[in-house]
């Protein structure tokens, strides 16, 4: 748990302590070889779901309500989702300054079942997290490897909640990828 608290910091502190930074760091030659004093680039983020619109994170049946109406032990349907993004840039010169590391965490939280418990609990469900590197290509292009995980439950939601629950694959499951991002546009800020 205190793994999982401490990513949530970094992906949520960090980048909304350093100097605002443009939409995408520069990949020009910096004062520094290592480290440069543009190296992280980053969001964290607070969702909110209204009642009967609640998160899916896919770890329960749709119907879980069937299988025990409002006391049904498959209630991981969540509230609310603080999500956070991190890039770091470690090399600021030389051939390799286009080169990243990403991380991406999303924590749920809530106690629903759909169409028959609504609540505004903040009773921790789990976390979907991936990470990966990369390579900006230019022109707005990148290249990125992705590690995906499966979604780790938390607390009493770390075992099995019934007839209704899906197991721990979540939305994606786990999966590596091999992809290509285009940027484009300038953001107004």
């Amino acid at each position: 748990m205190k793994r999982h608290l401490l990513w949530m910091v970094v992906c949520l502190a960090l980048p909304a302590a350093l100097v605002a930074q443009q939409a995408h760091p520069s990949i020009e030659n910096s004062d520094r070889m290592f480290f440069p004093s543009d190296m992280f680039w980053g969001y964290g983020q607070f969702d909110l779901a209204p009642p009967h619109n609640e998160i899916d994170p896919n770890l329960c049946r749709a119907d879980a309500g069937k299988f025990g109406g409002v006391n049904a032990p498959c209630n991981a349907f969540a509230r609310y989702m603080i999500s956070g993004y991190t890039e770091l840039w470690p090399l600021g010169r030389g051939q390799f300054r286009r080169f990243f590391l990403f991380g991406d965490s999303h924590f749920l939280f809530g106690k629903n079942v759909p169409h028959t418990l609504y609540t505004w609990s903040f009773s921790a469900i789990g976390l979907e997290q991936s990470w990966g590197g990369g390579i900006y290509l230019g022109k707005g292009f990148e290249m990125r490897l992705t590690q995906h995980f499966l979604v780790t439950r938390f607390g009493v939601r770390d075992r099995n909640l019934g007839a209704a629950d899906l197991g721990p694959n979540g939305p994606w499951g786990r999966y590596n990828a091999i992809g290509v991002r285009k940027y484009f546009g300038q953001r107004r800020y």
